[in-house]
């Protein structure tokens, strides 16, 4: 049922903390609050987006850091300290004349809920709250922040044809540093 949802995929969209990170916030003394994220989750969402992919992300954390980073991959769509998600996806597939079908949505907890009851699919890493992994479509083998974008993303681009060029030299330098 999964493989088939996705071939109809034009977006995604994720959360950041538990999906794009571990979940983990380290607070320096500074007051800055730093995330790590996955090269690999990266090089996807890059090939996405240079794929023709709309990506969104969507959070309720706050943090300069995170629009640097995902601008550096082409993700122009960031939307920061949002308490309620389902507003800002509404828009986006308003804007992008998108069908609820043709969006993929990766949460872990119970904030994502109302989006990923909209979209056409729904997705979470392992260790997503157990709420959330009763209404999606796919449980990826991954925990946030360590490939489980990679892992949605490969298989949407893969079963669509997508995930690289049969000419490896058809790739360029660009797109490895992720």
């Amino acid at each position: 049922m999964f493989l088939s949802k996705i071939k109809s995929v034009k977006a995604f969209i994720f959360d950041i903390d538990g999906i794009l990170t571990d979940g983990t916030v380290l607070v320096t003394e500074s007051g800055d609050q730093l995330r790590k994220f996955n090269v690999r989750d990266g090089y996807a969402m890059r090939l996405a987006v240079r794929k023709g992919y709309h990506i969104c992300v969507i959070s309720g954390g706050n943090s300069a850091s995170v629009i640097f980073r995902l601008n550096g991959l082409g993700v122009t769509e960031v939307h920061l300290g949002i308490d309620k998600k389902l507003s800002v996806y509404e828009d986006f597939i308003k804007k992008h004349a998108l069908d609820p079908k043709e969006v993929l949505y990766m949460g872990d907890d119970v904030p994502d809920m109302p989006v990923m009851q909209a979209v056409g699919v729904s997705a979470c890493p392992i260790d997503a709250i157990e709420e959330v992994k009763a209404i999606s479509d796919y449980i990826s083998p991954f925990p946030g922040g360590t490939g489980c974008v990679r892992d949605v993303v490969e298989k949407v681009l893969k079963i669509q044809g997508k995930w690289f060029d049969q000419d490896p030299s058809a790739h360029d330098d660009t797109i490895t540093s992720s």
